[in-house]
């Protein structure tokens, strides 16, 4: 039984003696939380190495010239039908250099002369969205 508890001790002190500690300490890699600045460009490469998503692309760059051709002249079309019937409206209610309130609408539209030049609010009283647009004087 002796020996037994002799054989204990010296293997408890054999292995304490083996067994030593250490300080740890914690150094972050994110040159953002005080790591080291260097680890920047590793951190940005093993991002974009996992990152899984696309970014969309442009559908004008995926055009050929003639669907860029069409679609040129689609909004061309549209833009001349778009001054035609704003031409007939003002033709209809006068003309903006006149001060006084038009309707056209759900816009009214107020025009008057300030110091600042000719100004011209306009109000949508379907959702309340106000501009202002002020000529200046020439």
């Amino acid at each position: 039984m002796k020996q037994l508890k002799l054989k204990i001790i010296i293997l408890f002190l054999f292995f304490g003696a083996l067994a030593y500690g250490q300080q740890f300490s914690y150094k972050p890699l994110n040159p953002a939380f005080g790591g080291e600045v260097f680890n920047y460009n590793w951190l940005l490469n093993s991002a974009n190495a996992q990152n899984g998503f696309t970014a969309p692309r442009n559908a004008a760059e995926e055009q050929s010239d003639l669907e860029r051709f069409g679609e040129n002249v689609n909004s061309q079309i549209l833009n001349q039908i778009s001054r035609a019937l704003l031409a007939q409206q003002v033709e209809a209610v006068g003309d903006f250099t006149q001060e006084g309130t038009f309707v056209f609408g759900t816009l009214n539209v107020e025009v008057f002369e300030s110091d600042e030049g000719l100004v011209i609010n306009i109000l949508d009283t379907s959702n309340g969205e106000q501009t202002q647009v002020i000529v200046p004087n020439s």
